[in-house]
């Protein structure tokens, strides 16, 4: 396929940052801790940096990812603001319901990033990769994906092709590389 022809888009993972413990409140409700918003902060600041502005953002309803995303947008990681869409169903996703969700998107959209939790985006993250490119990051990935962690992937096909190794994993960003 001639290089003219090829769909190339930009994915980004981004789990939310550190939240206060489970408590007697619902999971769902879980706010930020102060450590928690400091690394957003940092997270923020390196994405501007790197120039990595999404077209469209979605994110878990649950408080720490949507607190995450203000975070975020407090610090002005973005020229133009991205189209933003609150997903319940990306509360607690698998690897596959968010591979389905991404697979939905128009192929309009040039780069999407999605805020979540784990176990579901590492195992998205580990999968969109594959096994066959080994490299430092995917060595990196497959130690874990903690709080705050930003993987971005360039995908070579349509949105709705996505599936376990089309991508190449071009960046991953850990809290502890931002201290």
């Amino acid at each position: 396929m001639p290089w003219h022809n090829t769909i190339m888009h930009q994915l980004i993972l981004l789990r939310h940052a550190k939240a206060e413990p489970q408590g007697k409140g619902a999971d769902h409700e879980r706010a930020l801790t102060e450590a928690g918003r400091a690394a957003a902060g940092r997270m923020g600041g390196a994405m501007r940096r790197a120039g990595l502005a999404p077209d469209v953002v979605l994110v878990s309803t649950a408080t720490r990812t949507r607190q995450t995303l203000d975070v975020l947008e407090s610090v002005n990681v973005w020229d133009e603001w991205p189209n933003i869409d609150a997903l319940p169903q990306l509360y607690m996703a698998t690897a596959g319901q968010i591979r389905d969700i991404l697979q939905d998107l128009p192929e309009t959209v040039r780069s999407a990033m999605v805020i979540g939790h784990n176990p579901g985006l590492h195992e998205l993250a580990l999968s969109l990769a594959g096994p066959l490119r080994p490299s430092p990051a995917l060595k990196r990935l497959d130690e874990g994906f903690p709080t705050a962690a930003l993987a971005e992937f360039m995908i070579a096909t349509p949105w709705r092709r996505l599936k376990p190794g089309t991508a190449a994993l071009t960046r991953l960003l850990l809290p502890r590389d931002l201290a």
